[in-house]
């Protein structure tokens, strides 16, 4: 068993002095993400986002049934045929419980109230229990979806804010722009997959934010070291070189959320579930960012090494032989 131990703390994933070429090929990463993104936006204008009860308003209903598993498919004709507009049904973790989400009704309170009582009563008439009614005005749902833009913006502004303080403004330009990468494709997947978009997606993205721009300023970070380390080699292999020096750190780190995300969305009930699906693309997203896409276009935002060490590259001397 000790011997067994010790080979795994052997274990080399990433063999030192690996160099992969990927500064080399940035023009294949950065375009894949570029298509990635402008596939997103095409799917964000002709499909848009589906929007969940919190954002568009309406009646949240959870129910539980008197014998045995719940029927969803027969929950969903139920509801259907109530006459009340667009009605969501879909089941949770537990298999005796249902979430039932009716859309806002056209007309005054006493009119969302009515279809909440006639929804309720037909559930109750089916042998099912209501656990939990929530309802969401159109005037909150508007103010929610205002604030949760507001904040997802915020956060990438004070993230711009704290790497062009930590480092140079090619740095902030580099990692913002990761970030919006990270953002919109994940909100392209969920426009394209067609999952309830709510504000457990939104704290998702903010999270997200975090975690990217954290693997990002390691990675950055490294640069800046290896630029005062480093007086000659050219610029493009030093970003190589600090990007593969940070894979093993970038890669492990991501991979143990991933799977940590990951139990959650198969063991976690259905109210968490768009949150872990936004996670679990996120972590990919904003790993493939910080490798392939941050650091890059750094050389495209005109990075030197006087910029960063207040040092000049010393030119060869004229007439010095090869």
């Amino acid at each position: 068993m000790f011997t067994l131990l010790n080979w795994f703390k052997g274990v080399d994933f990433f063999p030192h002095g690996m160099r992969w070429p990927i500064v080399q090929k940035q023009r294949l990463f950065i375009g894949i993400s570029l298509a990635m993104v402008l596939a997103s936006a095409l799917l964000l204008a002709t499909r848009g986002l589906n929007f969940g009860v919190d954002f568009k308003g309406g009646t949240s209903i959870e129910v539980r049934s008197k014998s045995g598993p719940a029927d969803i498919a027969k929950l969903r004709d139920l509801a259907g045929n109530l006459g009340l507009g667009g009605v969501q049904v879909q089941g949770f973790s537990n298999p005796t419980d249902g979430l039932i989400r009716m859309e806002l009704q056209p007309g005054d309170d006493k009119v969302q109230q009515d279809a909440t009582s006639k929804m309720t009563a037909a559930l109750g008439a089916a042998g099912y229990d209501i656990r939990n009614t929530e309802v969401v005005g159109p005037a909150v749902s508007s103010e929610l979806k205002r604030w949760g833009v507001y904040a997802v913006i915020a956060s990438l502004i004070g993230i711009l804010v704290y790497v062009w303080f930590r480092f140079e403004w090619q740095f902030a330009a580099g990692g913002i722009l990761a970030l919006v990468h990270d953002v919109f494709i994940t909100c392209g997947i969920f426009s394209l997959m067609g999952w309830e978009f709510d504000l457990n997606v939104v704290a998702a993205l903010l999270t997200l934010a975090g975690y990217s721009i954290n693997d990002t300023v390691v990675v950055f970070d490294r640069i800046r070291e290896n630029l005062r380390k480093f007086k000659k080699m050219p610029l493009p292999e030093l970003i190589n070189l600090s990007i593969n020096e940070t894979l093993s750190r970038t890669i492990l780190t991501a991979g143990t959320v991933f799977l940590a995300v990951l139990a959650l969305t198969i063991f976690g009930t259905e109210v968490i579930r768009g949150f872990c699906y936004a996670m679990l693309f996120g972590v990919v997203l904003g790993t493939w960012s910080s490798i392939f896409v941050a650091a890059p276009l750094l050389m495209y935002f005109g990075l030197t090494r006087e910029k960063v060490t207040g040092q000049k590259e010393t030119p060869p001397r004229e007439g010095a032989k090869a």
